[in-house]
């Protein structure tokens, strides 16, 4: 685990943009069990984090229709937190950065680390705004 001043720039990144963090595995059971859409943040230390996951959430957020929740866990910092919020990520291996989406507490979408990596800020950003969308649009009334 790395000191706290050395992550407090990483977890404000995704916080500032009203991401709120969950530290401990209560903290996210509350919040993920909840109805609604949920997007969850796999926060990371590492380089493909920094350069291009959460520039990426930034950028899909500011055109993408917007989860009723977004959360976000520090792997490597919040140990428990982020192997809780990773047992809601039914038949995902552990990823971290990864993005999911949940729909009343259930996995309808997953960007893994390998989706990350490999590919630059707006690509990311493409398709998860596509994702979300898709996954947290409301049905039009009559």
């Amino acid at each position: 685990m790395y000191p706290e001043i050395m992550v407090i720039p990483m977890r404000e990144e995704l916080t500032r943009l009203g991401i709120e963090e969950l530290r401990t595995p209560d903290a996210v059971d509350q919040a993920l069990t909840g109805p609604g859409t949920t997007m969850v943040v796999v926060n990371s230390i590492c380089g493909c984090a920094a350069g291009r996951m959460r520039p990426a959430v930034r950028m899909a957020l500011e055109k993408a229709t917007h989860p009723d929740h977004a959360f976000t866990v520090f792997a490597g910092q919040d140990l428990e937190a982020t192997e809780r919020a990773r047992g809601y990520f039914t038949g995902q291996p552990s990823s971290s950065p990864s993005i999911a989406i949940l729909r009343d507490g259930q996995l309808v979408y997953m960007m893994p680390r390998r989706d990350i990596e490999s590919r630059e800020a707006a690509a990311i950003a493409a398709e998860l705004k596509a994702a979300l969308d898709k996954f947290c649009a409301r049905p039009a009334t009559v």
